[in-house]
């Protein structure tokens, strides 16, 4: 699926498809005198090695001239100072009640303005790693973020030949214009002291001012991507996927969704010591087809935590880029990096696509099974959900603890308990979208769906041995499930350790509250953003019933 470049000029014009302020704003800029194309890797790597500021590690980029860099190319650092993670309170969309366009929208023309004597690089990647879909996007930022710059164009899709013949022969699409993203990380405005992302995803555009972590681009590019599958019938995912390829010659699909921290990275990628042929669709963004239920990869590397992986750890070998980490010098005198999050939270790095041997853009075969993964104290390492409405709403209040990933505003308690719908922040469309969706996979599809929880319960850690293990079992179908209590749409399979006891009163009130939270969160959801996000009553009386059935 291709976005369109160029208009005809009777396609121009107000109120015609692809045309906002917004979009009219932030695209104009890119024709400037002072933009320079970058066009290849080899480029963006020169301009970032260069860059005041830059670590350039002694730790060499594995196999680089594989996705267009130079042989000898090195693995290069880059520190953001104290900020470290996204801001979601400085996020603005379009369309959503509260938001003052008009006011965001002078505020970006004189951003732009500001720019005219700065020299902007312009750089192009693709997103969806398929025909069926493939978007391009062009970042616009300005000299002195090359590092930035760098990183995007490593984490998505580079302009290589093959990608380049794959986007010309890609399915079009009408009406979906390419994506434009103007970054400016030195900007700053006293109304926004977190700094503004500002998205008008109808017309595939975005500001993103005073936001200096790599993360902000990502996910801000991402944001886009996701609403445009969205209208096109997708179910946009953020998640990981594996296919598990059995020795019988049957393969088992399964979909993960987690925040940062979750551990989905874990899940997707864990190799279950060596029992199974697993392949690997990716570990933060893909997205479903709701008819065919294949599913696609929307980027090549991955943008990973390095808290998990000490120096000597192998899979650095797999290091593009890092961010928010310190370095040192190894017994060779060799500049090395200091990761396991010493110098600060969330230190991450960009891997290449060759960290996952068995590593594919597209998978045939239709998803399996869907598990949302919560950190809900009150909730069994393992649940199953067998009402299509249950399934779907369970996702839309996905529970979970707040991560280092995220940059919270002042107030703000980091040990709550949350709950992301579908454990998507980045969702730029009414929620019902989703819900639809998921429950379309559920109930048209038959793709079982199950609750994992990998934080505690009742007080007890669920290990990722435990959480492993359980996959496995299901994937074997050995999963022995049966009815959980009074539950009707609610099965288990007990695992030892953390079988829960519903005849203990002081358990049993703790998982009604948790379960309440869930009520009045889609109860909520009628009021918030006037009703943006309302959901049908059929997703409330579904969480009404396990309430009832539990008093």
């Amino acid at each position: 699926m291709s976005t369109k470049a160029y208009f005809k000029r009777s396609e121009i014009g107000a109120g015609k498809p692809g045309f906002s302020t917004t979009r009219s704003i932030i695209e104009a800029a890119f024709y400037g005198n002072n933009v320079i194309k970058v066009n290849t890797l080899k480029e963006a790597y020169e301009l970032a090695k260069n860059s005041p500021g830059t670590v350039i590690t002694d730790m060499p980029v594995y196999r680089g001239e594989e996705f267009g860099l130079e042989k000898d190319a090195k693995v290069l650092l880059f520190n953001d100072g104290y900020v470290t993670g996204r801001c979601a309170a400085a996020r603005n969309v379009s369309g959503e009640p509260g938001v003052n366009c008009t006011d965001l929208d002078q505020k970006l023309m004189n951003a732009i303005y500001d720019t005219r004597y700065s020299t902007l690089y312009h750089a192009e990647v693709y997103i969806g790693l398929d025909p069926e879909f493939m978007v391009k996007a062009h970042l616009l930022i300005p000299k002195g973020e090359e590092n930035i710059l760098y990183s995007w164009m490593l984490n998505f899709q580079y302009m290589s030949d093959n990608y380049v013949l794959m986007y010309k022969n890609s399915k079009p699409i009408s009406n979906e214009a390419d994506i434009y993203i103007i970054s400016n990380p030195q900007w700053k405005h006293p109304e926004h002291p977190l700094g503004l992302t500002y998205f008008n995803t109808d017309t595939n555009c975005a500001a993103l001012l005073g936001m200096r972590y790599f993360g902000e681009h990502k996910k801000g590019t991402l944001t886009i991507a996701w609403a445009i599958a969205n209208r096109n019938g997708y179910a946009s995912c953020h998640g990981g996927q594996k296919r598990y390829n059995l020795e019988s010659g049957n393969t088992f699909v399964a979909s993960v969704f987690g925040l940062s921290g979750s551990g989905k990275s874990t899940i997707t990628h864990a190799k279950h010591s060596g029992k199974y042929n697993v392949t690997v669709l990716h570990d933060d963004a893909f997205i479903i087809n709701t008819e065919t239920g294949s599913s696609i990869a929307l980027e090549p590397t991955y943008f990973d935590k390095t808290q998990d992986y000490p120096t000597d750890c192998e899979d650095n070998k797999y290091l593009l880029t890092a961010q928010n980490c310190s370095a040192t010098l190894d017994e060779d005198g060799k500049v090395v990096l200091v990761t396991e999050d010493i110098r600060n939270g969330n230190g991450r790095a960009i891997k290449s696509k060759l960290w996952s041997p068995n590593r594919v853009d597209r998978i045939d075969e239709p998803v399996n099974a869907i598990f949302w993964i919560m950190k809900d104290p009150t909730l069994p390492p393992i649940v199953k959900l067998k009402g299509a409405a249950l399934a779907s709403v369970m996702g839309a209040t996905l529970a979970t603890k707040r991560t280092t990933a995220e940059r919270l505003a002042p107030g703000v308690d980091p040990n709550a308990l949350v709950v992301e719908p579908y454990a998507n922040p980045f969702r730029t469309y009414p929620l019902v979208n989703d819900y639809e969706k998921f429950k379309k996979l559920v109930e048209k599809r038959n793709v079982d769906c199950y609750i994992i929880n990998t934080g505690d319960f009742c007080g007890k850690k669920v290990k990722p041995a435990d959480t492993l293990g359980i996959l496995e079992t299901i994937v074997e179908g050995k999963a022995n499930f049966k009815p959980w209590g009074p539950f009707k749409e609610i099965d288990i399979m007990e695992w030892d350790g953390f079988i829960p006891n519903l005849d203990d009163p002081n358990y049993k009130q703790q998982l009604i509250a948790r379960m309440n939270d869930r009520v009045k969160f889609v109860e909520s959801r009628s009021e918030f953003k006037g009703g943006y996000d309302k959901l049908p009553e059929e997703a409330l009386m579904a969480l009404k019933q396990v309430v009832a059935e539990l008093a």
